[in-house]
């Protein structure tokens, strides 16, 4: 006769734990704390998966070669890129159709102001930064892919390019507030 299988007891850290576990192929995730959505209490976090395939930053952040305050810079950026843009619209084919073309949409507020935050970062960052973080953060490219286009595939332009990714990612930490131009000094307290 068969014995009877005990049941494990119940874990309550096991009951929310919202990772994948049947993940695709070639998938990349990172593991990353984020603000629980169903939180009772204001501030709890949860740890979940969040896929850097096509991602550098986020891969960047993940393996830490860059700080929080790059990381956020560079979404800032990114985010301010997707508002101001205006790219081609779908045909909607709910909507009557009428001979001649569409009035234009008018610009929101929003765009104006995150045109204007690209513009103040494209002067600050220079031309050759302003084409590297818009290589990276908006085609999502490698530095692989960067040297590649420009022409300059050795290992030493691929390091030069990721050390200037990284001022240029201090530098919009500035521009958005993420960073202060003067870091605090640490004093030494041993005398």
């Amino acid at each position: 006769m068969p014995r009877a299988k005990r049941k494990k007891p119940h874990d309550p850290a096991r009951a929310h734990d919202r990772r994948s576990r049947d993940l695709p192929r070639n998938a990349e995730v990172a593991t990353v704390e984020v603000d629980n959505p169903l939180a009772l209490e204001p501030g709890e976090k949860i740890v979940v998966l969040r896929s850097i395939r096509n991602d550098p930053l986020g891969r960047l952040h993940s393996h830490r070669q860059i700080d929080e305050a790059q990381y956020q810079g560079g979404r800032a950026f990114q985010d301010d890129w997707e508002k101001a843009e205006r790219g081609p619209r779908a045909v909607d084919p709910t909507r009557d159709y009428v001979d001649g073309g569409q009035a234009r949409e008018p610009i929101t507020e929003g765009q104006r102001k995150a045109v204007l935050r690209l513009n103040r970062a494209e002067r600050e960052l220079g031309a050759d930064g302003s084409a590297l973080v818009h290589d990276v953060l908006i085609h999502g490219m490698t530095m692989e892919q960067v040297g590649q286009r420009r022409g300059l595939c050795t290992k030493r332009w691929h390091d030069y390019f990721a050390r200037r990714l990284k001022e240029c990612l201090d530098r919009l930490a500035l521009i958005y507030g993420f960073a202060t131009a003067n870091p605090i000094a640490v004093k030494n307290l041993r005398r």
